[in-house]
């Protein structure tokens, strides 16, 4: 992206070890920005940051806009006179740290930002915190404003989803929205859930701030589309394809793959690409903008579906029975890429699953680097398979897994003998080199400008470290946490030297 050899670690927030039951925005994201440049590493991938929906997803949020309540940093409440220490430490944020109890720390965390927001309420106006937060209000109004009152209405609504609100507020009606403002209780709950997010991004902020001032970039992730229970479709239901009851007409997903021998039905309302490009692709533009202020580079998740999109219809069990529409292609991007602030900023596109030579040629029209994963290559004895890093060129962001694959040694121990012979004979690994650490040397060593590597393979986990298994909801997806210790000097050492030897820095 910079035209220099990079490298970097995926791990996401929720990832990080903490006190508190999940990884937050706090010292300990900052002591992981510290082993990073302690690493010779200069990027750090995070999944999406906006808050979690069904099944804990970061890809299936309540809004495309905000972040995630639950990764705000209680220290930080502490510090500002908004909480005490013992009210955080007498909770039970779950015992285990390997991984996120979300229904647990739910519970508990929201408790005491509620307690906090009670505390800075009380303050009074004037305060230094307090024209700043009525300044981040106002800034960010376009999309707070909506997020604030429909996180309001769900908990009036007892987190029923939009479509079973009653008709005219289901409906975004203009007097639904302003009577429901006038009720005092709504009205507190719209001030919370602002400052919920006032209080996110100043950490964010100044978490982002500590990482660029330590040689870090940071990779975010947009997820292509938006939830169906979510501020943005409630908000903007003319730029999606929804029947008159705001429910979806057809449904995101991918057909049957590698993953899933039925497909993936990810259930998203699909965009209405004719309606929104009559104002301009607006509604994308400011998203892209939002991600631009938080990030210093834009992973875009299914990049593909800008090309041509999977559509299933409503109701279906599986998505089998999908098929594959148009999508906007360098119409799109032509806007995207004649606007002033987005013109030059650095995206990544994820170009993985079943490419039509049409999606091919929009990666290359648009000159963003695509994503190569090394698992993928070892799935049969072919040398063209560009998954294979002696196929790499200098325009690739290249992985062992991502936080949908197997773990490296994962992916390995249960994959068949032919396919680990294969891996071993083209790894190569050095007199007691374990598999994942030579699968990592290679990477690095390869021709491709970026590599990233997730923090699972680095510290050669199981696959019980697994982040997700696309086509499943619940269970072990989205939890695992990374031990205080796991962060080890050996590892450090071993990602510097690889980082000096392949010119990476």
């Amino acid at each position: 992206m910079s035209g220099n050899r990079s490298c970097g670690v995926l791990l996401h927030i929720t990832s990080l070890p903490s006190p508190y039951g999940i990884g937050t925005l706090g010292k300990d994201a900052e002591e992981f920005v510290d082993f990073l440049r302690d690493s010779g590493q200069n990027l750090w991938q995070v999944l999406p940051i906006n808050p979690v929906g069904y099944g804990n997803s970061p890809y299936q949020s309540y809004s495309a806009f905000a972040g995630e309540p639950l990764l705000i940093d209680l220290d930080d409440l502490v510090a500002n006179g908004l909480l005490t220490k013992s009210k955080c430490e007498e909770v039970d944020f779950g015992a285990d740290p390997t991984f996120v109890d979300f229904e647990k720390v739910a519970k508990v965390k929201m408790r005491l930002l509620n307690e906090a927001f009670k505390t800075f309420s009380q303050i009074g106006t004037a305060t230094a915190a307090d024209v700043a937060y009525l300044a981040f209000v106002k800034e960010e109004e376009s999309w707070l404003d909506n997020y604030a009152l429909f996180m309001a209405l769900k908990e009036s609504n007892n987190q029923k989803a939009f479509t079973d609100w009653e008709d005219g507020i289901r409906s975004h009606k203009d007097d639904a929205v302003n009577k429901s403002l006038e009720n005092p209780d709504i009205a507190e709950r719209v001030k919370f859930w602002k400052f919920t997010q006032y209080y996110f991004r100043r950490q964010w902020d100044k978490l982002r701030r500590y990482a660029n001032k330590n040689g870090v970039k940071i990779v975010g992730d947009i997820p292509i589309y938006a939830s169906p229970d979510s501020a943005d479709v409630w908000t903007h239901s003319e730029l999606f394809q929804l029947d008159s009851t705001r429910k979806p007409l057809k449904v995101a997903g991918v057909p049957p793959d590698y993953f899933s021998q039925t497909g993936q039905l990810w259930g998203n309302p699909l965009y209405d690409w004719n309606e929104m490009k009559k104002d301009g692709y607006l509604w994308w533009l400011e998203r892209f903008k939002n991600a631009a202020r938080l990030f210093d580079i834009i992973r875009i998740d299914h990049f593909r579906a800008f090309d041509t999109y999977y559509a299933v219809p409503y109701g279906e069990k599986t998505a089998v029975n999908g098929k594959w529409l148009n999508g906007p292609g360098m119409d799109f991007w032509g806007v995207v890429k004649n606007d002033p602030i987005l013109s030059d900023f650095p995206i990544i596109a994820e170009d993985l699953g079943e490419l039509f030579d049409s999606v091919k040629e929009l990666l290359k029209s648009t000159g963003f680097p695509g994503m190569k994963i090394m698992q993928f290559g070892f799935n049969g004895n072919c040398q063209d398979n560009e998954h294979l890093p002696h196929n790499y060129d200098k325009n690739m962001v290249v992985y062992t897994g991502t936080h949908d694959n197997s773990t490296i040694r994962g992916f390995l121990d249960s994959a068949d003998k032919n396919c680990r012979n294969m891996a071993k004979r083209y790894i190569n690994p050095k007199f007691l080199e374990p598999m994942h650490t030579a699968c990592i040397r290679t990477l690095y060593a390869s021709n491709a400008g970026t590599v990233l590597i997730p923090m699972q393979d680095i510290l050669g986990l199981s696959d019980k470290a697994r982040m997700n298994r696309p086509g499943t909801v619940g269970g072990s997806n989205w939890i695992w946490r990374m031990k205080k210790s796991a962060a080890k000097k050996s590892a450090s050492k071993k990602l510097k030297l690889l980082s000096e030897v392949y010119y990476r820095q």
